[in-house]
C-alpha cells in the first residue's frame, strides 16, 4: 500500500495548495496529514519562544483546517514531538517513505528537511508561498536586486503576473484506518498527536485590540478578503495605512498570511477582480506593493540563507551589543517613552502592533537603547500572530541598517512620530498600561 505523508507547515489551508496537490497527484493509497507543534524552548535572550496570544491564535487556525479536513475523510495528525523525530515515527508506523511540504528557505527549516532526508525519508519540497513564481523572474536567485525599488521596478517593467491561485481540492485520498482513533488521543509516549493542545481556548484577545473581531483560519480569512475588497476601504488603503490602531485602517491580511491560512495569490487575484468593478486607486495599487515586499524578503533568502541570520547581516558590521536590562524594559513596555511602551503593551497583550509602531519601536531599541537586533527580532517572533520568518527578519535587517536599506538603516524621531500619529493621545491612552 503507498502511504504517503503531507507536512504542513506555514500553509494551513485548502485553497492554492500545490504542495498538498502534489502530494495527491503521487497517487497515494492513503494520505497522512500531519502537523508539528512549534518548540516551546527558551530563546537565547531568555524568554519563550511562542507566547500566549500567538499560541491561541495557532490553536485555532489548526481547528479550522481539522475542521475542513475531517469534512474531506481526511483527519489532522498534530503532533507534539519535532517534525524530525514525529515524522520519521509515522513514516515507520504507517510503511510510507515520501514526505510531501512546503518549501521554506530559512536555515531552521531547511535544516528540518535535511534531516529527516539523512533519516532516510523521500521530502519533496514545493515553493509556494510568494506572490511571484521565482521561475518567471528575469534573473536567478543569487542576482536578485540589492534593492526593494529597483526589483519593483523591474518587475513592473516587464509586467511579470503571479499565477492564478489554484482551487481547493473536492476530494483527498483515504486516510489510514487508525488516523480517527489517532487524532482524538491525548498526547501518547513518544510525541503522538495530541488533540488537547488545538482545543485549547483558555487565551482571549484582548478586546482593545485592532484584530479583536477577527477569528483565526482559513475560513475567516477567506471571509475577511471577501469583505475587505467588498467595501470601498482599498481606496483609502495608502491613506489610512500608517494609523495605529482600528479595525479598517489596514487589511489585517499579514495575519492570515503568516501562517499560510491565506495565499497571497489568492489575494492578488481578488484584488484584481475589484479594481476591474471599482477601478485601479491609489490604494488598491499599494496593496500589491506591500504583496511585492513581502515577496522581496522571501527572494532575499533564497539569496542570501545563512548570511541573513549572522549578527552583521549582509554588512559588515560588529556585533550589535545587548542589555539585557534595558531589553526587559523595552518588552515590557517600562521604557518611560509612552509612545514606546504603550506599542509594547499592546504587542505582549494581543499579539499585534500596526506597521507605523512595529518601525518605531524597533528603531528605538536599535537606536535609542543601542539594543541587538536580533533580541528584538525574536521577541517579535514570539508575541506576533502575524509572525512570518522572512518579512520578520527582514524588517529587522532593514532598519539595523545591515540589510538591504540602500540609506543604512532606519532612525525614528519618537517626538515627531508621536506628534504625527497620535497627536491626540488616543493610542497612548488606549495602551497606556
Amino acid at each position: 500500500m503507498h502511504t504517503v505523508i503531507f507536512w504542513f507547515r506555514n500553509d494551513l489551508r485548502l485553497h492554492d495548495q500545490a504542495a498538498l496537490l502534489a502530494a495527491c497527484a503521487s497517487r497515494p493509497d492513503r494520505l497522512l496529514a500531519v502537523y508539528c507543534l512549534p518548540d516551546d524552548a527558551t530563546t537565547q535572550w531568555g524568554f519563550p519562544r511562542i507566547v500566549a496570544p500567538r499560541r491561541a491564535w495557532l490553536q485555532a487556525s489548526l481547528r479550522d483546517l481539522q475542521q475542513q479536513l475531517a469534512a474531506l475523510g481526511c483527519p489532522l495528525l498534530v503532533c507534539t514531538d519535532a517534525a524530525t523525530l514525529a515524522l520519521p515515527r509515522l513514516a515507520q508506523q504507517y510503511a510510507a517513505r515520501q514526505v510531501f511540504c512546503e518549501d521554506i528557505a530559512a536555515p531552521e527549516e531547511q535544516q528540518q528537511v535535511n534531516t529527516l532526508r539523512r533519516a532516510g525519508l523521500e521530502v519533496s519540497t514545493l515553493w509556494q508561498s510568494s506572490l511571484l513564481d521565482p521561475a518567471t523572474l528575469p534573473w536567478p536567485a543569487s542576482g536578485l536586486p540589492a534593492s526593494f525599488t529597483t526589483f519593483r521596478q523591474a518587475v513592473e517593467q516587464r509586467a511579470i503576473l503571479p499565477p492564478a491561485p489554484l482551487s481547493a481540492p473536492v476530494s483527498l485520498p483515504a486516510a489510514a484506518q487508525d488516523m480517527t482513533r489517532s487524532t482524538q488521543a491525548t498526547a501518547q509516549p513518544g510525541g503522538s498527536p495530541q488533540a488537547d493542545w488545538c482545543n485549547d481556548t483558555s487565551t482571549a484577545s484582548d478586546p482593545r485590540s485592532s484584530i479583536a473581531m477577527l477569528d483565526a483560519g482559513e475560513t475567516a480569512a477567506l471571509a475577511q478578503l471577501e469583505r475587505y475588497l467588498a467595501s470601498d476601504l482599498p481606496a483609502s488603503y495608502k491613506r489610512t495605512r500608517n494609523q495605529l490602531s482600528g479595525a479598517d485602517f489596514s487589511s489585517k491580511w499579514s495575519i492570515w498570511l503568516a501562517n499560510g491560512a491565506l495565499s497571497a495569490r489568492t489575494i492578488y487575484a481578488r484584488l484584481k477582480a475589484h479594481e476591474a468593478r471599482a477601478g485601479v486607486s491609489d490604494g488598491s495599487y499599494w496593496l500589491w506593493f506591500e504583496l511585492l515586499w513581502r515577496d522581496y524578503f522571501r527572494l532575499l533568502h533564497l539569496q542570501y540563507g545563512q548570511q541573513l541570520y549572522r549578527a552583521g547581516g549582509l554588512s559588515g558590521k560588529a556585533p550589535p551589543p545587548h542589555d539585557p536590562a534595558s531589553f526587559q524594559r523595552w518588552c515590557l513596555g517600562q521604557t518611560g517613552v509612552p509612545l514606546v511602551d504603550a506599542a509594547m503593551h499592546e504587542l505582549r497583550h494581543s499579539g499585534y502592533l500596526s506597521n507605523r509602531l512595529r518601525q518605531v519601536v524597533a528603531s528605538y531599541l536599535l537606536n535609542e537603547l543601542q539594543g541587538d537586533w536580533r533580541a528584538g527580532a525574536a521577541w517579535f517572533e514570539a508575541c506576533l500572530l502575524d509572525y512570518d520568518v522572512y518579512s520578520n527578519h527582514g524588517n529587522w535587517l532593514y532598519i539595523a541598517g545591515r540589510g538591504t536599506d540602500p540609506r543604512g538603516g532606519r532612525h525614528f524621531n519618537i517626538e515627531k512620530q508621536t506628534a504625527d500619529h497620535d497627536g491626540d493621545g488616543s493610542y497612548r491612552r488606549l495602551w497606556g498600561n
